[in-house]
């Protein structure tokens, strides 16, 4: 009987039923106002995906490598946006604020995946561009559908290879009952703070797998940009210069907003999460001063 009645006190210490998000911190009195900007955002990018994904999947003439690279960066962008801002409506309308802890584990996990997923896309993309421009004569015979299909099932098993291991992480934490998350979504390292334990190993696998998958990616994707340049500016023709610089603006733009929200929310996480861990250590020392003097 006693083993049975102390079950559920241990597995709610561990994993715990449910999480409280709040949204944004110190703009709860603008949550209402916010949630306006979101929708529309999500709605657009909604019919705007959704859109592109029809056109391209009717029109013959665009079934050529660049729109089709298009296409997966749709998919998953509409996967990243339904992961996250449907519930972030719902908290930030104080419609529905709590979520259970597995679906707080599913919806950090997918919306991680979609998001690596998009950075590999549009490393892709970089590499078809470099080709298309650098090496025109041989594009045909390197940028196959099949390359491209390869690409698609390399973006997608290393999204999973690389967020797998989150999870076993995250449900090896203790939580002491801790349920109020200062987020309006759920991703790793919001999760992790939650936890009455070191997450040292959180930390730095979230940090070691930013730099081998975005940051990597963005370093790849500056190198190729970097020799496109160099063969646009070789051309003869002021205005084949202008029209190569043309057709690689809009997947530029697309990286700068990608990459720049993205990176500073990684960082600033990692920042307040090693904080943290110096002062759970510090702790650790403090509680065992006493039995050490004894």
């Amino acid at each position: 009987m006693s083993e049975g009645a102390t079950r559920p006190s241990n597995r709610s210490s561990f994993y715990p039923e449910s999480f409280i998000l709040v949204g944004i911190p110190g703009m709860e009195e603008y949550h209402t106002w916010l949630a306006v900007p979101f929708g529309l955002m999500y709605v657009v990018a909604l019919l705007g995906n959704a859109s592109l994904l029809f056109l391209i999947a009717t029109e013959r003439r665009l079934h050529q490598p660049m729109y089709l690279f298009l296409a997966m960066l749709a998919v998953a962008d509409l996967v990243l946006s339904s992961t996250t801002v449907p519930k972030t409506l719902g908290v930030l309308l104080a419609y529905s604020k709590e979520i259970s802890f597995a679906a707080c584990l599913a919806q950090m996990f997918f919306t991680h995946v979609s998001f690596i997923a998009e950075s590999t896309i549009l490393l892709a993309m970089a590499f078809d561009r470099y080709v298309a421009i650098c090496d025109p004569l041989r594009y045909a015979t390197i940028v196959t559908p099949v390359v491209i299909a390869k690409i698609g099932l390399a973006a997608l098993v290393r999204s999973f290879c690389v967020m797998v291991p989150t999870l076993f992480l995250l449900r090896r934490l203790p939580y002491c009952g801790r349920r109020v998350m200062p987020h309006s979504y759920c991703e790793h390292m919001g999760i992790a703070r939650m936890a009455c334990a070191d997450i040292a190993v959180n930390i730095w696998y979230g940090f070691t797998t930013t730099l081998l998958s975005p940051v990597l990616d963005l370093v790849l994707i500056t190198v190729s940009y970097s020799l496109i340049l160099r063969a646009v500016f070789r051309l003869p023709s002021k205005d084949a210069r202008l029209k190569t610089i043309g057709t690689c603006g809009s997947h530029l733009c697309v990286i700068l907003l990608f990459y720049t929200p993205a990176l500073f929310s990684f960082f600033a996480h990692r920042d307040e999460a090693l904080t943290i861990t110096v002062k759970f250590a510090e702790w650790v020392e403090v509680a065992q001063m006493p039995a050490a003097s004894q």
